[in-house]
């Protein structure tokens, strides 16, 4: 254990003891919160240059900082919080009037709006709540890298700045900030390689904390009460209809409305633990904010975070599902990269980002230093700008966080435009949605998260607000698909809840129509062999894989059900490839040919082979079926698959065989004569192009099925 202590520049004792601890020690905390205050914070995403692994998290700390209008009040949690109110107590009486008398548990105060005009320069330091939380973050400076407020700051604070005329009645039971002063934490860094616990003892006007006991309140989850309806379908293209006039106008640039889904939950711990797994996102968190009432949130952006006279953002803009495999998320990715709507609404989210930094930084430090950035999520792909600029001397982390309120990812632009037509279009007040989680650190750091695919959970009912980034070429329909696949994410998690964590569901078996059949693969010096023959194995086949010149007696002791004649270099001829298929045709047996196997069987038939102007090697090609295929049988009219040729035979040049396949310049991409059972395709069915649809597999299944006498 070490210890260590300092005087805050407020004349506040700190003690500081660290030990080391197991991760465990965290997840002890994560079970705590399902009923206790607190709050834990992890990072599930490795991105170099934007984020790393790291987790903490607090249970029952000493006193709570909340804020609804302009009101801000600050409660004593335990007798420790009663050592440390004091010194809160005058931080807040320096900013505001106070509404009650204060006591040992509590003060709260109002902030009256200012009659002064200032400049926007100094928009930050008008008087609000944040002018308290200011008083009460230069109470506490000191260089511990953990001591700080940690918590949620709420959508409506904005409207302390800016002039938003307010359409939605704002439940009693909202809340604009919920902040904590934690004096135990529990710190994990991965890339360190370490687990501490950190505990403070606080000294206020010669009063110390230390022998008092870390308590707090036990709040039981209340009975779930019924579900809100979610929204029907229609909804929300009405409102990016509206939002297309706006634009036509010239009044909005790009916004950023939502729409709320609901689902049950009695179990937050859970939950958090189950989107934490299914989930990864650089801002993880759960916060037991008292009152009954948590969120729980897997956050893929970053909001703001400081460190030194370094403040970044990462905005995100720009969206796509992910695919079910690899190839389909590159071909995803190209398809978002090359969306010129994409690029408008990252390219206008950054400007405006870049310009909230101006306000407060030195001239010529607000860079771009990641442009179009990809982040893969569970369920979609996202395009981030990195932005960094460096603080004036006169600015800190507060007025870089109150700067960007709220970050035009979540809100449009212009800011107060788009922020008038989210209050008159969306059915309900944001809550937390759109806001902020994280810590205001003491030292004169910060590291906040954006508020979104987050669940604000109350009563055992969670709600899930998402949004779309809409712009003038915004397609309503598009729009709204991609509001409920952000929050299935959040509600496949809430479904889980209760799973067994090694759960998994059962699948139906898979039909095997190679089950029984034994296929002789003829190895032609390919370099693909070994992946097709596993294809025929995956569907089920036994498989013997012999080198082309093999004695013909083998083709009896093998007895294939099936003979594949692989791809290879060069031309059918430098195999003797004609012979084998003499054979093979006088046993009666099925053959499927890929590439070169396709050229030999049209040429062995009579038919003509021309060398490509231009040869295919690992080039992606669309083929369109020509009519029936009992070959391509389960594959759309067109279909991406992978060329590797330089031979290649035309339509009018195949003899013997039934052409079903060609690419849009004529050449022959399948032949099939049904009746003999001979079959063939030019390109490779077991290449990662042609994995779309999975239709590599499709037509293996098919070869395998055909077969069968």
């Amino acid at each position: 254990m070490a210890t260590s202590g300092y005087t805050t520049a407020g004349g506040i004792g700190v003690e500081r003891e660290s030990r080391e601890v197991d991760e465990a020690a965290l997840e002890e905390i994560v079970t705590a919160l399902g009923e206790r205050r607190g709050g834990a914070f992890s990072s599930g995403m490795d991105y170099p240059g934007r984020y790393s692994r790291w987790a903490f998290g607090y249970v029952d700390p000493c006193l709570e900082l909340v804020a609804k209008g302009r009101t801000i009040t600050a409660t004593a949690l335990n007798e420790r919080g009663r050592v440390v109110l004091p010194a809160v107590a005058s931080c807040l009486l320096a900013a505001g009037k106070p509404l009650t008398e204060p006591t040992a548990d509590r003060v709260e105060v109002h902030v009256p709006e200012s009659e002064d005009l200032l400049p926007e320069e100094m928009r930050s330091r008008r008087p609000t709540v944040f002018t308290a939380i200011r008083e009460v973050i230069a109470a506490f400076k000191g260089d511990d890298p953990h001591l700080g407020l940690y918590g949620a700051f709420g959508y409506d604070l904005a409207f302390q700045f800016e002039p938003i005329r307010q359409e939605l009645v704002r439940p009693d039971d909202q809340r604009d900030l919920v902040l904590h002063l934690p004096d135990r934490l529990v710190v994990i860094d991965r890339q360190r390689e370490t687990s501490l616990e950190f505990r403070y003892e606080f000294t206020v006007d010669g009063v110390s904390t230390r022998g008092l006991e870390r308590t707090g309140d036990t709040l039981p989850p209340a009975a779930p009460h019924e579900l809100p309806k979610n929204p029907e379908k229609g909804e929300y293209a009405k409102v990016v209809a509206a939002a297309k006039e706006k634009f036509k106008r010239g009044d909005l640039f790009e916004v950023v409305p939502g729409q709320v889904f609901h689902a049950a939950c009695t179990d937050p711990s859970a939950f958090y633990r189950g989107l934490r797994r299914s989930n990864p996102a650089p801002y993880e968190f759960i916060i037991s904010l008292g009152e009954g009432e948590h969120l729980v949130g897997a956050s893929p952006e970053m909001y703001v975070r400081v460190t030194g006279d370094r403040v970044e953002t990462c905005p995100i803009s720009g969206t796509i599902a992910r695919g079910s495999n690899p190839v389909e998320d590159a071909e995803a990715i190209r398809t978002l990269l090359s969306s010129v709507k994409e690029e408008s609404e990252l390219t206008m989210c950054t400007d405006v980002d870049r310009n909230d930094k101006s306000r407060i930084c030195v001239p010529g430090t607000v860079k771009v230093i990641g442009r179009r950035q990809i982040e893969l999520y569970s369920r979609l792909i996202h395009t981030v700008d990195h932005i960094e600029g460096r603080l004036r001397p006169e600015f800190d982390a507060l007025d870089a966080f109150l700067t960007h309120m709220w970050a035009v990812t979540v809100t449009g632009a212009p800011k107060t435009w788009a922020m008038q037509f989210i209050e008159d279009h969306e059915a309900t007040t944001r809550r937390w949605y759109g806001g902020a989680i994280g810590f205001i650190g003491f030292d004169g750091s910060m590291n906040t998260g954006l508020t979104l695919r987050t669940a604000q959970i109350k009563n055992g009912v969670a709600t899930v607000r998402a949004g779309a980034t809409l712009l003038f070429d915004s397609d309503p329909e598009a729009e709204e698909r991609e509001t409920e696949l952000k929050a299935s994410a959040l509600l496949g998690a809430l479904a889980a809840v209760g799973r067994p964590d090694d759960a998994v569901p059962v699948a139906e078996p898979r039909e095997q129509p190679g089950a029984g059949l034994k296929v002789l693969l003829v190895d032609h010096e390919d370099s693909f062999v070994n992946t097709l023959a596993d294809y025929f194995r995956q569907e089920g086949a036994d498989v013997v894989t012999l080198r082309h010149g093999f004695p013909v007696h083998m083709l009896d002791e093998v007895a294939p059900d099936l003979v594949v004649l692989s791809p290879g270099p060069g031309w059918p001829t430098d195999f003797g490839i004609s012979a084998l298929l003499d054979q093979v045709y006088a046993r009666d047996l099925p053959v499927f040919g890929v590439c070169l196997g396709l050229q030999a069987m049209v040429e062995h038939a009579g038919g003509t082979l021309e060398l490509l102007d231009y040869p295919e090697h690992g080039k992606r090609g669309q083929v369109a079926r020509l009519g029936d295929s009992a070959l391509l049988d389960g594959l759309p009219p067109e279909f991406t698959a992978a060329r590797y040729h330089s031979l290649h035979a035309k339509r009018p040049g195949v003899v013997g065989f039934t052409p079903t396949a060609l690419t849009p310049d004529g050449n022959v991409m399948a032949i099939e004569d049904v009746e003999r059972r001979r079959y063939a395709v030019q390109f490779h069915p077991e290449s990662i192009l042609t994995q779309e649809g999975g239709a590599g597999a499709k037509i293996i299944a098919n070869v395998l099925r055909l077969s069968r006498r």
